[in-house]
């Protein structure tokens, strides 16, 4: 397995703004020992991906601001995840893997290694090897990690505030209790993550572009947001969603026109950000 980074950064080794964008899903490199386990059509995997999510960040990246983006695909290893929030029956015994504490969406088949997906059922053909997940976490999972931690660090040191934008996209929502269903959805862990004025301020903005955004549900934030989130050390990570139908074409595979214009949105909504956190924000409403 290679102990390169499997992750891209920009912008990151002296940061210019207290803003850093992670997109942890949109991986699109699938290992061949990852293939040749799977019991069905690589293509099925796609629906794991949060596609293209690394184009929404492409203009705040060219703008300056910092950003950590996944190349190597969930269906590998899921970033929004503990390293001990697996499905134990997937690996085999020993190995130096910690106890696992499995949640709902592990159960439900979307732990740190995704089992199953509805529609096509299990995805691989029999059990991976304890050691075989111990090292996706040591060279995947943990360095991540550890390079969103450093470089909020940084950021918090340099500036004395810093923000996680952890980027998504999810599928359109069903009218529900909305009318009209959101587009976007901010989370904040329900104020655990970050201040109620910054996850305000970027719904907000996203309202203004006229596409009814939420804060919280059906998403508030998982691992990355409760990992890295320290809102009293001024450290603010919020989740942001965007339907993916907003970009990608009906069968949700590939950009259309309109992805320009939403990354046009994401640079616009992480400048704004970095100027209320360094205060010339306020300082211009104000007059």
């Amino acid at each position: 397995m290679s102990k390169e980074p499997s992750y891209s950064t920009f912008n990151t080794a002296d940061p210019a703004f207290p803003v850093l964008i992670a997109v942890p899903h949109a991986g699109r490199d699938y290992p061949l020992e990852l293939l040749s386990a799977l019991r069905v059509d690589p293509a099925e995997l796609v629906r794991l991906e949060d596609r293209y999510a690394d184009r929404l960040a492409q203009r705040a990246i060219e703008a300056g601001v910092p950003a950590i983006i996944m190349r190597k695909a969930r269906a590998w290893i899921d970033l929004n995840r503990a390293e001990d929030d697996y499905d134990a029956a997937m690996f085999s015994a020993g190995g130096s893997l910690a106890k696992p504490q499995c949640s709902a969406k592990t159960r439900g088949g979307l732990g740190l290694v995704p089992r199953r997906l509805h529609g096509c059922g299990e995805l691989w053909k029999q059990q991976f090897e304890a050691d075989d997940l111990a090292a996706r976490i040591e060279h995947e999972h943990r360095p991540y990690h550890l390079a969103v931690d450093s470089t909020l660090a940084a950021m918090r040191d340099r500036f004395g505030s810093a923000l996680l934008i952890d980027l998504h996209s999810m599928p359109s929502l069903l009218p529900g209790s909305y009318n009209p269903p959101p587009r976007c959805v901010v989370g904040d862990r329900f104020g655990q993550s970050a201040a109620g004025h910054v996850s305000e301020m970027l719904i907000e903005s996203v309202l203004r572009e006229g596409i009814p955004c939420v804060l919280n549900s059906p998403y508030p934030g998982d691992f990355t947001l409760r990992r890295h989130g320290q809102v009293r050390r001024n450290i603010h990570a919020v989740q942001l969603e965007f339907d993916r139908s907003l970009y990608l074409d009906e069968a949700q595979r590939e950009p259309t026109a309109a992805l320009p214009l939403l990354s046009d949105l994401v640079m616009r909504m992480a400048l704004d950000m970095a100027d209320m956190l360094r205060g010339s924000y306020w300082a211009e409403a104000a007059e």
